[in-house]
């Protein structure tokens, strides 16, 4: 009968330093990764009876308004009205379109006002 050895491979000290040496980069890719996430701003479409605008929090808000879609629903039910950046598809410097802030806007409380998380298929723009 044969039977399996069961103890682990011996390593030689440059393949651990090789696998080390992976895992930093590994680290590093996600950190970056993390950061380029980050300043990317969250789009959220505020939906009325007469139309729909995609908004982003601006990054002075940002602090005070968690950029959720329930956070705006309440801070505007609260204050009444809420500046944002209004974001529009454009044409970018090297061609592709992207999703980027047009204007600030002032968003006015209504009973029929709606807000949802919205993912844009396009490249977003951080907000100026």
């Amino acid at each position: 009968m044969n039977r399996m050895s069961t103890t682990m491979p011996r390593t030689t000290p440059r393949l651990r330093a090789s696998a080390a040496a992976w895992v930093a980069v590994a680290l590093a890719t996600s950190a970056v990764t993390a950061m380029a996430q980050a300043s990317t701003p969250l789009l959220f479409k505020i939906v009325t009876v007469r139309d729909e605008v995609i908004v982003a929090v601006p990054p002075d808000e940002a602090g005070a308004l968690r950029p959720e879609a329930a956070a705006i629903g309440q801070a505007l039910a609260a204050k009444g009205a809420l500046t944002l950046w209004q974001y529009a598809p454009r044409k970018g410097a090297d061609g592709a379109l992207e999703m980027a802030p047009r204007a600030k806007i002032s968003v006015l409380a209504h009973d029929s006002l709606r807000v949802e998380p919205y993912t844009p298929a396009l490249r977003v723009v951080a907000v100026p």
